[in-house]
């Protein structure tokens, strides 16, 4: 029986056609239902009462962007789920993202939703209009049912969560001082942000091998090339980053007059950043390619294509030029510093004196280690470094890591310090509120690569409002999580996913 009720789109649409013709009124649901429960249960229930036949349709688990770790449940057993239900008559797994085309697609009498859905502009994503417009638009019309509500986020983040009692507990004490609102007003207020953005250009290269064993004659392991995949990293990524957030972002950097791969670097970046890009003599455009093993992705070497010494005097004459033409005109600043002799002291002057808002991470990697840490830049807005890089800082393994901080920030005379700690969360500073401890919230971690990065693009734009030191963590751990869920910058942080995740995690 239940088996019968679950269809496909398609099919749907001539069963639809077909109810209609018959004079009988279509009524179509559409949602994730994660967790079926007893709101589910009576909004479906009272969806059925408005018409004759219910059609429901399920969110396909690829579109589901509630954060890492969900959809708890797979498209396939919520689809089931939602057809045991004797008063659905047919369920079928969705092709989009939204019910629009679906709307278009079944023409139903009735599009119906939840209470929690009247107030269209509380809808993070909008989409509620714009399913308001297709349901008009082939005769229907919208209408709510008003029965009691639960949220499956809520039962799952106290009950079935991945996160910690530690990350739970924090929420639970999050969620009493702020609201998604407040979250949400400083994405809206991030948009008219003009960002700079400064740092390499890296293109990041991932070869899947398989093991074929030991070489015959050396001790050498031996793989097998399967395929290859490469994404815009590095300062291209925070790039694209915070271009999903503010309308117009300035991106500087150099790429190299060997092999400059300048047509993708162009094309891997959003339409709303500007590229400035120079040239630098006698280097590559980074490209930093890991061989990994594809069956347990696992990193077994990393090969760089780099030129790592300092601009010529030439080449950084050029930049810094375009560097006093730039910062001065735009709200915040960005740098991440790789530390691959891009950035000389002359232009960590001009970005330290003439920025109205800076926001640094200088990076410790293989190709640095011992020789790159933040003291290089004598002022900074913002900072955000991993508990590796101010213990090097430092040069202290072990000592007290809030100390370090302290004096760090006072170094810099910098209003924000934020340490970033991995499944540890992060350490928050500023002299007023002194440490905020902000756990992590990633479920599965698939890749580290540019987990920093968006750490700092995202929570730099609340940095540079003057955001509280906990809203500051929270935000940037929630994207920090997003970007350990896929590999390396397949995929730029965007605004309505995280909102909606960070919806998820506040309930």
């Amino acid at each position: 029986m239940t088996d019968a009720k679950i269809r496909s789109l398609d099919e749907l649409k001539v069963i639809c056609e077909e109810r209609k013709a018959l004079g009988q009124r279509v009524v179509l649901c559409h949602g994730v239902f994660d967790l079926l429960h007893i709101g589910h249960i009576k909004h479906l229930e009272a969806a059925r009462k408005q018409g004759d036949v219910l059609v429901v349709t399920v969110t396909p688990d690829h579109f589901v962007n509630k954060g890492p770790g969900r959809p708890v449940f797979n498209e396939v057993l919520r689809a089931e789920a939602i057809a045991a239900l004797s008063w659905v008559d047919y369920v079928a797994i969705n092709r989009w993202p939204t019910a629009v085309e679906t709307i278009r697609l079944l023409r139903p009498n009735l599009y119906v939703k939840g209470q929690e859905y009247v107030d269209a502009v509380q809808d993070i994503t909008g989409k509620i209009s714009d399913e308001e417009a297709a349901v008009t638009e082939v005769g229907g019309r919208l209408a709510f049912t008003h029965e009691v509500t639960f949220s499956s986020s809520h039962i799952i983040n106290r009950h079935e969560s991945f996160l910690s009692k530690e990350a739970r507990d924090y929420l639970a004490a999050f969620s009493s001082r702020y609201s998604v609102a407040d979250v949400r007003a400083l994405f809206d207020k991030a948009e008219s942000l003009k960002v700079l953005v400064v740092g390499e250009a890296i293109i990041d290269e991932y070869q899947y091998c398989t093991a074929i064993g030991k070489s015959s004659k050396e001790p050498t392991l031996v793989v097998k090339n399967l395929s290859s995949e490469k994404f815009a990293g590095g300062i291209l990524a925070v790039g694209n980053h915070v271009s999903g957030f503010c309308r117009n972002v300035t991106l500087l950097s150099v790429l190299g007059d060997l092999n400059p791969q300048e047509e993708y670097v162009r094309s891997g970046l959003r339409s709303n950043i500007q590229p400035i890009l120079l040239r630098r003599k006698d280097a590559p455009t980074i490209v930093k390619r890991r061989l990994i093993e594809s069956y347990f992705f696992t990193k077994m070497i990393e090969v760089y294509e780099i030129n790592d010494l300092d601009l010529d005097e030439e080449d950084n004459r050029r930049f810094c030029a375009a560097l006093r033409e730039q910062v001065a005109a735009h709200d915040l600043v960005i740098v991440v510093d790789y530390g691959h002799g891009l950035l000389s002291h002359e232009a960590i002057g001009i970005l330290s004196s003439g920025s109205k808002f800076l926001a640094v991470n200088a990076q410790a990697n293989a190709g640095n280690l011992g020789y790159h840490t933040i003291s290089m830049y004598p002022r900074a807005d913002y900072v955000t470094m991993t508990e590796g890089e101010i213990r090097l800082e430092a040069r202290s393994r072990r000592g007290d890591l809030k100390s370090m901080v302290k004096r760090v920030a006072d170094q810099l005379s910098c209003k924000r310090l934020v340490v970033t700690r991995g499944s540890n969360g992060c350490l928050c500073y500023d002299p007023k509120s002194e440490f905020v401890a902000v756990p992590a919230f990633a479920g599965r971690v698939v890749d580290r690569i540019g987990a920093g990065d968006a750490f700092l693009s995202v929570s730099s734009l609340c940095a540079v409002q003057g955001a509280p030191l906990d809203v500051i963590g929270f935000v940037g751990n929630a994207a920090g999580a997003r970007a350990v869920a896929t590999v390396g910058n397949a995929a730029p942080i965007e605004r309505i996913p995280l909102l909606k995740q960070i919806e998820t995690l506040m309930k």
